[in-house]
């Protein structure tokens, strides 16, 4: 029996597909759907990089966790995994000769951070774990996401955690304002009935289940219900001041969980 017509049959749909592949890199790359919001737009056209190649961002901290001692007997090891809020926390500064390890990254959201917790904080074996996360996924900076998609993601993070016997913070979602030029498109995508939503969501989570709630919202909040001005120039971002309220308040409850072995 030949079997030179079954190979003739095999190879066909292979054979237009090799074809179909010049064809396919002729064709326009289609526009990045948008948001309405100019400035969101354009932001996450900058990020097709990562969003196509590494949209975790794994690559940030690779080199770094790989060249992380393993923490040292006794060490009360700390990770603050987040976005840009905790990307440009300057840990050092406040927390001056703890081990607390920075693994915030801008522009993250949840998912994000999902794809690189194992990397970033599960292989670090810290005893405690703050997480700032939730404003990104509000805005939509890695497309439209409810709050229920929002809430899952934590409740994974919770879950990884504790199955690793690290003790869990979750921080609420800051507010924002809309008192300079710079703060008006940022405020207007994060809208405040959400971020009061998922903060009770969280509240009420980590009550039912034995983690530990940050409550930065409450101390940086004004009368308005939004930032304060003195502490943010675009709204969103805290300047010094406000990492200096924050820094106390995440102290407190590190050692509360440690204190109640939340997560262990």
């Amino acid at each position: 029996m030949s079997l030179q017509p079954i190979i003739r049959a095999l190879s066909q749909p292979l054979f237009a597909i090799l074809l179909s592949f010049p064809a396919l890199a002729q064709q326009p790359v289609p526009p990045i759907p948008s948001t309405g919001h100019p400035e969101l737009d354009q932001y996450r056209a900058s990020r097709i990089s990562i969003y196509t190649d590494d949209f975790g961002q794994l690559a940030r901290y690779r080199e770094a966790d790989a060249a992380l001692a393993p923490p040292a007997a006794g060490e009360t090891r700390v990770v603050f995994l987040g976005d840009s809020i905790t990307d440009y926390w300057k840990l050092a500064d406040f927390f001056p000769g703890k081990p607390y390890i920075n693994r915030g990254i801008d522009g993250q959201t949840t998912p994000e951070m999902l794809v690189r917790f194992r990397q970033d904080v599960i292989a670090l074996h810290p005893k405690v774990l703050v997480v700032l996360a939730g404003t990104n996924d509000i805005a939509g900076v890695t497309g439209p996401t409810s709050n229920e998609a929002i809430e899952a993601n934590y409740a994974s993070m919770a879950e990884l955690a504790r199955a690793h016997r690290i003790r869990m913070v979750f921080a609420s979602i800051l507010p924002a304002h809309n008192y300079t030029h710079d703060a008006e498109e940022s405020f207007a995508l994060r809208p405040r009935d959400r971020i009061l939503a998922l903060n009770r969501w969280l509240k009420d989570y980590c009550a039912k289940n034995g983690f530990v709630y940050l409550d930065y919202f409450s101390a940086l909040v004004d009368e308005r219900g939004m930032l304060k001005r003195a502490l943010s120039d675009d709204g969103l971002h805290p300047t010094e001041a406000g990492y200096k309220i924050m820094a106390p308040l995440a102290e407190k409850a590190i050692q509360k969980a440690l204190a109640e072995g939340s997560g262990g």
